[in-house]
């Protein structure tokens, strides 16, 4: 299948099978979508937890809507953003750069200075907020991924942020969740979405061009 063909294949899948186990195979290809994806500045500041621990996912279920797929899956991705932008993290993340390419430049030190002065100098919401914008496109990427993986999945929103973070001890890692994305398999028997048109805005009321 092509690649839209995929994309033309995945929904937000409603009722998971148990019994169906994605393969560690597609889920580290997933991951490793996640991992090459943009982000502002190639900071990535965000983390991704897979969680295939079932109680800690019925815990998570409880507070999360009892959404079934939670646990229903195989394995459980929640995407957490930093709590703010720090020197340590910054700082981390341009070394870790001039180590791979093994060069510095004057541009690059600029460009360092630039972040160190306008992200730490900015309160942590507006911060958090930054980050978990980021994690966003790891999740659309994960979405793309898992699709041309033929892997179901789910994004999530609907669950309290403050109790996940609390499960997960995000709070003690610097980290605020973001969004979850439940990887498994459709149970077809059971999704009342499956049989459903896919509907989307026609492309003449959704992309303009402008030449």
């Amino acid at each position: 299948m092509s690649l839209i063909e995929n994309l033309q294949w995945r929904y937000a899948t409603k009722k998971m099978d148990p019994t169906k186990a994605v393969t560690q195979e597609k889920v580290e290809q997933i991951l490793e979508a996640i991992r090459l994806t943009a982000s502002s500045s190639g900071l990535q500041p965000y983390e991704v937890l897979v969680i295939t621990n079932k109680a800690i996912r019925e815990k998570i279920k409880a507070i999360a809507w009892d959404q079934t797929q939670i646990v229903d899956s195989s394995h459980l991705l929640v995407f957490a953003a930093w709590d703010t932008y720090t020197a340590d993290r910054i700082n981390q993340s341009f070394d870790m750069t001039e180590k791979i390419r093994n060069f510095k430049s004057e541009a690059g030190d600029i460009y360092r200075q630039k972040l160190l002065s306008g992200y730490t100098s900015r309160d942590a919401e507006t911060n958090y907020t930054h980050a978990a914008k980021q994690a966003y496109i790891g999740l659309g990427t994960a979405l793309i991924a898992a699709a041309y993986e033929q892997v179901d999945s789910t994004p999530m929103e609907g669950f309290d942020p403050v109790a996940l973070d609390e499960i997960l001890n995000l709070k003690e890692k610097g980290l605020r969740s973001v969004v979850m994305l439940p990887l498994g398999y459709r149970k077809a028997d059971e999704d009342w979405l499956i049989n459903l048109k896919k509907v989307r805005r026609p492309k003449e009321n959704f992309i303009t061009w402008i030449e």
